[in-house]
Order: structure tokens, then C-alpha cells, then sequence
């Protein structure tokens, strides 16, 4: 259930009998030849899928994350740490005040890791809440079903490469790319990062068949749906 698609009178019953939600966080980036947008738009659909079969409220996502790396590619957002963790905490407080007391932030950008450090601390200052951050792109299914396709998923090539992440009249290519030198690429300025990676994806295949995309959608659609139903260690 979309958060858009409700009023407070509907969360309000909804509040009744469950007390979960989603918030997914990602990050307007450059991702090569796909949509600056992709970490969002995937986090995003994959969270409202996920919730198909419970009815549990889905926030929009937060479209900004913390990508400074990527600073010299024009279109790219980045927030401050100290920003995207006040966000975060911002948020939590405004559910916890209402009811909510089960939360999964379901994320699509390496970048926001910082949550998970400050989900420990939002928990201790209310007893009784319990937040779960689920990276699901890098989670355990996903990344072994990535490896049964092709060689090195990463970012901006093939693995991040589905129907709702490309962009009209834009052509990929052919050719998969050389893999650069992604350490060097981690310790560099965001003008010598593009330098190095050029169109901005990682290297590797830029796409390959949509039918072995459905497949690796299906798993993450799954492995997150396991985070929303199993494993909370409080009860509603």
C-alpha cells in the first residue's frame, strides 16, 4: 500500500492491527546511460512490491543520498552525512509519534550505509521500536542469483539495467567496457573519478537479456518481502 494512495484516516485504521511500514532511500546519481534516478526508482519498486501481499504502508522514497564521489557528473545530488541522518531520524520520529513501531528502510544506494549505524541509536532512545535497514541489491539472494547471470554486477552496468531504468532514445552499447581500477576510483577527486570511469558505469556488460532480469527482480522482490514478514525480534 502506497502512502500516496491513503489518507491519516486510513493509516489511522491501518494502525489498528499492524504497526509496520517502509521508507525506501536511494540517491539521484549518475548511473552511465541510465536514469540519474535508478537507485531511487529500483528501491522504490521494489519496496511496493514487496508489500503487495501485506497491505503495509510504503512511503515515497527519498530521492537524495550521499554520493559526493560522483559530484563532477552534471545532474548528480549528494547530501551531507549529517543531513541524510537527520532526515532519517526526522522521519522516525514523525511514524514513532503516530504509532508506528516496526520500520524497514529498504535501500538501493552503498552511499547511505551511514543509517544502519544510526538505527542502533534510534532504537535505544525508544524501547520497544525496531528498525531494519535492508540493502537489497547487495543482500545475500540477490547477489548470488547476480553471479549465476554474468560476471561482475556493479554499478551503472548490466545489474542496475531494467525496463524501468532506462531511458527513452538512449542506446546502450554493444560492447561490454574494460573494468577500471575501482580502488583508485574510491580514493579519487569527483573530477578524477569521471576522468577514470568516463561514462560513469563500472565496466562489464551494459545489459543482457530482460527475461534474466525478471528473474533477478523476482529474488529481490522475495528476499525484501522476507525482511518485511520474518525475523522481528518484538512483537506488534
Amino acid at each position: 500500500m502506497r502512502i500516496t494512495d491513503s489518507n491519516w484516516m486510513q493509516i489511522e485504521e491501518y494502525l489498528t492491527t499492524d504497526d509496520r511500514c517502509i521508507l525506501p532511500i536511494g540517491s539521484t546519481e549518475q548511473h552511465g546511460y541510465l536514469s540519474l534516478c535508478t537507485d531511487a526508482i529500483l528501491a522504490e519498486r521494489v519496496a511496493i512490491e514487496a508489500a503487495e501481499t501485506s497491505g503495509v504502508p510504503v512511503y515515497p522514497v527519498m530521492p537524495f543520498g550521499n554520493a559526493p564521489y560522483y559530484a563532477a557528473f552534471p545532474g548528480s545530488i549528494s547530501l551531507r552525512v549529517e543531513t541524510l541522518l537527520a532526515v532519517v531520524r526526522d522521519f522516525v520520529a514523525s511514524i514513532h509519534n503516530v504509532g508506528f513501531r516496526r520500520l524497514l528502510i529498504v535501500n538501493g544506494h552503498g552511499g547511505n550505509n551511514a543509517v544502519a549505524n544510526l538505527a542502533r541509536d534510534l532504537m535505544a532512545e525508544r524501547p520497544g521500536f525496531c528498525v531494519k535497514l535492508h540493502n537489497w541489491w547487495s543482500s545475500p539472494k540477490v547477489m548470488a542469483k547476480a553471479h549465476e547471470l554474468e560476471p561482475d554486477p556493479s554499478h551503472a552496468n548490466w545489474f542496475e539495467n531494467f525496463p524501468w531504468t532506462r531511458l527513452a532514445g538512449v542506446v546502450m552499447p554493444e560492447e561490454a567496457k574494460p573494468v577500471p581500477d575501482r580502488s583508485l576510483v574510491n580514493l579519487s577527486s569527483p573530477k578524477q573519478a569521471r576522468k577514470l570511469l568516463g561514462d560513469g558505469a563500472y565496466g562489464a556488460a551494459y545489459q543482457i537479456a530482460d527475461a534474466a532480469m525478471a528473474e533477478l527482480w523476482a529474488v529481490g522482490v522475495e528476499e525484501t518481502r522476507e525482511q518485511l514478514e520474518q525475523g522481528w525480534p518484538i512483537s506488534s
